[in-house]
């Protein structure tokens, strides 16, 4: 699978008297799949060949950072494995879990499909590898993401801009005109810092508002509607008395 397209103008698709946005930047683990207990699961199991129990607080301090600076974490905890035998011994098992099912969150589906229908160019912006960003395209089908940026693409992972603001230059769009969709700090962090318009989902870990941050409690209350109000400048705090 290509990763990439060559960069190129994208003409903004309008719904009603809106304003859609240039791209969506999608988060995959946690945002559109829930595959955070694949994640800790591989984790748990990596660490108890060398006698650490590892729970799920600490998987959860993992979520949304880069595969390189996790295994930094795990080496610190007990794992005595190079960083990128530890890359990849999480990465195969998650990607056996993806291979059995692809564990869709609530409303991704609909909301891909709603975007596209729509006509709004989408890009993949993980820290997950090629070979799991691959399964996730195969199974959303062919023409939903234009660009996909993983974390073998970038010298800078999350909480850096540096995944958004690559996968803003390869659709061809100023950042600014698109909306990021993100579930963990390191991400949301990412996001914001790139100068995407952001919204945080709830998901794993709870989301403490932030100036600028959107918050939804799922994609399920998202709609072409939320996504028009947000890359207009309105914070959409759906959130509010749920945290």
């Amino acid at each position: 699978m290509s990763h990439h397209l060559e960069p190129r103008t994208v003409t903004a698709p309008t719904q009603g008297t809106g304003v859609l946005p240039r791209a969506l930047l999608w988060d995959m683990d946690g945002t559109l799949i829930d595959t955070e207990p694949y994640w800790i699961g591989a984790e748990r199991a990596l660490m108890a060949r060398f006698g650490v129990e590892w729970t799920e607080a600490d998987g959860a301090q993992l979520v949304g950072m880069a595969l390189t600076d996790a295994a930094v974490i795990l080496q610190a905890a007990g794992a005595d494995l190079p960083t990128t035998e530890i890359t990849a011994e999480l990465t195969g098992a998650v990607g056996e879990g993806l291979a059995r099912r692809i564990p869709w969150q609530p409303g991704a589906r609909e909301l891909l499909d709603a975007v596209r229908a729509a006509g709004i160019p989408c890009a993949l912006v993980t820290m997950s590898y090629a070979a799991l960003a691959a399964r996730m395209v195969e199974a959303v089908g062919p023409g939903v993401f234009d660009v996909v940026v993983t974390g073998e693409d970038v010298v800078n992972g999350k909480p850096h801009p540096e995944p958004y603001l690559r996968a803003a230059e390869l659709m061809g769009v100023p950042i600014e005109d698109c909306v990021a969709f993100e579930d963990s700090p390191p991400g949301i962090s990412s996001a914001l810092a790139s100068g995407a318009r952001t919204v945080a989902v709830r998901a794993l870990l709870p989301i403490p508002a932030r100036d600028s941050l959107s918050r939804v409690p799922s994609l399920e209350g998202v709609d072409l509607d939320v996504i028009t109000r947000v890359v207009g400048g309105e914070v959409v705090d759906l959130m509010e008395g749920r945290d």
